[in-house]
């Protein structure tokens, strides 16, 4: 059984507070010949400066940035081995300090967690963070290959060459310990992709129902296709400052607290161990669950939750001070590569009681108008897994969603049509719908977002909240 020393679970402490101002966004597809990974760099970055109403003129801002983090999955995609130095360089930000990062499914959240740390500790007053992923330049096959060898090689790799038959036994199991339905799966499936639907940035948007879920190809049984996210190109770009440059640059910053976990990547050697608690959840409360699972010859975390993940939120939850996270944050965005890893997390970091998980969802609690919506950017199901630039994208649909921006950079006609007709629309370009609505939360307040690496080697949360 692991145990924790004291040392192991010291809340981490800003030296000074860390605030996010602004972002950028491209729109994601699955082939984008139209741009390379420096132009779309560009694309997110000039938005960032330029869209964001900040206070200073964009050279100003530019002229203000110490320190730059660039994150992307695998440099096999672009061909390209220190892509960082050529995008700073397009960027004109030399001879400025640059980091490069990659965790993973995590690479966004921990590119924004490496540019915080670098505020927090002053080493930068102003940092850029900054991902993203060239997933259309080799084929889906040998993409879905390298995707796979994000998992230990000497065991899970050989199974199988794609992600999904590592998700797969997870939703069996899943399904078997906490009588999760296929419908409860599918339903996650139908609420993302129509919250896409909606965004101009998304790639695999639409409104299906749950029996079209049910019904569709299944791609590593009991996953459908509706089930799973696309290979991505695009990119995301987070602006952090101190709070001193937070407030000279706009009027609506928004403080930022975030940590991250870990856990090995062996899903089948996950060792027995006691649940790490959330403020809101009480000692005793899940004896009867672990009692269980030791009757079965199981364990937690097991083959069905994400010790990372729990870590992640265990700091991240103490670090802001929040007590109750259903109760206080205001929309949650959640790494949904596959329907069953959105609501295994859901447990991970309290939303549900570990076993009640599926209520999230079958309350109503997770939608639009509901207690605490998810994704509604549309998530990776619907929107993006361009990987690098994940973590950082939800970050910012946070961050727009707390500065009362989402009707400014999801509902602008001209932002839609300047993507309608690139990538695989070309020619059928994808324009707003006369059916549009806001998914502005009212009054929103407090978001936190979830980046999620592999089967949850790496997860880091992060947590905005208004300041003003």
């Amino acid at each position: 059984m692991i145990k924790f020393g004291k040392g192991n679970l010291r809340i981490p402490k800003w030296q000074r507070p860390v605030y996010a101002v602004a972002g950028g966004l491209t729109p994601y597809r699955k082939k984008m010949p139209e741009y390379n990974i420096s132009e779309l760099a560009m694309i997110a970055f000039r938005q960032m400066l330029e869209d964001n109403d900040l206070k200073l003129d964009p050279l100003e801002v530019k002229g203000l940035l110490n320190y730059a983090v660039y994150g992307a999955f695998a440099d096999h995609f672009q061909d390209q081995l220190l892509c960082e130095a050529k995008v700073h360089d397009y960027l004109g930000l030399d001879p400025l300090y640059n980091t490069g990062i990659k965790t993973g499914g995590a690479t966004g959240g921990s590119t924004v967690l490496n540019a915080a740390m670098a505020i927090a500790s002053g080493y930068a007053d102003v940092a850029l963070a900054m991902g993203w992923e060239r997933m259309d330049e080799v084929d889906t096959k040998t993409g879905n290959f390298y995707i796979s060898t994000a998992a230990c090689k000497d065991f899970e790799t050989r199974l199988a060459r794609i992600y999904a038959s590592y998700y797969a036994p997870m939703a069996r199991r899943f399904s078997w310990k906490y009588n999760l339905s296929e419908e409860t799966r599918a339903k996650v499936a139908v609420k993302n992709r129509l919250y896409a639907y909606y965004s101009p940035y998304a790639q695999q948007a639409g409104k299906h129902t749950v029996e079209e879920v049910l019904q569709g190809k299944i791609i590593c049984d009991p996953l459908r296709v509706l089930e799973c996210c696309a290979m991505s190109v695009g990119v995301a770009c987070m602006l952090l400052c101190s709070e001193e440059m937070a407030y000279k640059l706009t009027d609506k910053p928004c403080e930022l607290f975030m940590a991250g976990g870990t856990h090995t990547l062996r899903v089948a050697d996950r060792r027995h161990m006691e649940i790490p608690l959330l403020p809101h959840e009480i000692p005793g409360m899940y004896d009867a669950v672990l009692r269980e699972m030791e009757e079965k010859g199981d364990r937690w975390p097991g083959f069905e939750s994400f010790l990372a993940a729990r870590f992640a939120a265990y700091l991240a939850y103490r670090m802001a001070g929040i007590q109750n996270p259903l109760e206080e944050l205001d929309l949650v965005e959640l790494h949904d590569a596959f329907t069953i890893s959105d609501i295994q997390t859901y447990g991970d970091i309290g939303l549900r009681p570990y076993g009640q998980e599926a209520d999230y969802i079958e309350s109503g609690d997770a939608y639009f108008g509901g207690k605490l919506p998810s994704n509604l950017s549309g998530g990776l199901l619907g929107t993006m897994h361009a990987v690098g630039a994940t973590g950082i994208f939800s970050g910012v649909e946070c961050l727009w969603q707390i500065q009362g921006k989402y009707d400014k950079f999801h509902g602008d006609p001209k932002i839609w049509d300047r993507w309608a007709d690139i990538g695989e629309y070309k020619g059928k370009p994808r324009r707003k719908p006369d059916d549009w609505i806001s998914l502005q939360v009212p009054n929103a307040r407090q978001a936190a977002w979830v980046s999620h690496a592999g089967v949850g080697s790496h997860v880091t949360m992060g947590i905005l909240r208004r300041a003003i």
